[in-house]
């Protein structure tokens, strides 16, 4: 693979293909043997594009294509029970199952919650743009992005929220989603250091 930003149309769709699969592969082991917490693949370094660092993690969330019949479980299992631990259990049991099976039913965009007032979010939102650097275990990618705020009636939004609130019983009312789109042509794959 070429330097970065030289990747022809072929090599950076095999490089998309690649990143999801092993994205789908880390959060597969995460619920399954961590408990659903997330692992370092899941939380990139954020960098703007001068390479600052803005962020030295930041959890993402990887979305289906096609989200409705997740969402809709998602928020059974949320609206069932008030009790945390009960909603925690229930996740575990369906992202470890067959939900992470397939990486070709994912989008490459991911999506990040952040409380409606962070500074980070809103750094990122005007900037407009960022760089994420993923690591874990002997893999690695650097994945130029634009940014944007999801908006409130998109699925992507729906869908990073209620996979939240799985989690976290504890989230703020008030929520600010980011979307990130990877530029796959400026994108990298390397062995982390």
């Amino acid at each position: 693979m070429g330097p970065m930003g030289m990747n022809d149309a072929r090599s950076a769709a095999r490089l998309r293909e690649r990143f999801i699969a092993w994205q789908c592969r880390i959060r597969r082991q995460a619920v399954r043997e961590y408990g659903g917490r997330p692992t370092p693949g899941m939380r990139p370094r954020v960098l703007l594009p001068d390479g600052r660092e803005i962020a030295p993690a930041v959890t993402l969330v990887l979305v289906e294509a096609e989200p409705a019949d997740s969402l809709a479980l998602f928020r059974h299992i949320v609206g069932k029970t008030h009790d945390p631990e009960t909603r925690y259990r229930e996740a575990l049991k369906v992202l470890s199952s067959a939900y992470y099976q397939n990486p070709e039913t994912f989008s490459d965009v991911m999506t990040a919650l952040f409380a409606a007032d962070s500074p980070t979010a809103a750094a990122l939102a005007a900037a407009g743009r960022c760089v994420l650097e993923f690591g874990q275990f002997d893999r690695g990618y650097r994945v130029p992005c634009a940014v944007r705020a999801a908006a409130a009636d998109e699925p992507l939004h729906h869908a990073t929220y209620w996979h939240n609130h799985l989690f976290n019983p504890a989230m703020p009312g008030a929520v600010r989603i980011l979307a990130f789109t990877p530029d796959w042509r400026g994108a990298a794959e390397f062995a982390p250091g």
